[in-house]
């Protein structure tokens, strides 16, 4: 007597979904110096800074009052190009905030701007 077994296997159909991870940096979409390329924000960073910090800070999920507390704009900076992903390092962060803040606030709030 031949003992004869057909098992059928069933596997279950699996489809694969791909990802592109892109792990590339980018910079900054302006330059620290490129005040005019939004006179709307120049103006604002020129005659009431602590406006646009508070704007900056609030858009960045954080308190309007961050801009107040010394050293919390090197802080806001450093997490604002880690939010986009733009290169750079807490050092460099420090340099543009310690010997051009508001150019850098103006920076910052056109880079916030861009990427809305």
């Amino acid at each position: 007597m031949a003992f004869q077994s057909n098992v059928i296997s069933s596997q279950p159909q699996v489809s694969a979904t791909q990802y592109t991870v892109s792990s590339g940096s980018s910079h900054w979409s302006s330059n620290v110096c490129d005040c005019c390329d939004d006179c709307g924000i120049c103006l604002c960073g020129a005659f009431i800074p602590c406006i646009l910090g508070c704007k900056v800070a609030q858009d960045n999920g954080d308190s309007c009052c961050l801009p107040f507390l010394p050293g919390a704009m090197i802080a806001l900076r450093t997490s604002i190009r880690s939010r986009y992903n733009i290169e750079g390092s807490v050092c460099d962060d420090w340099f543009v905030m310690a010997c051009l803040p508001l150019c850098g606030l103006c920076q910052m709030a056109r880079e916030q701007k861009l990427r809305r």
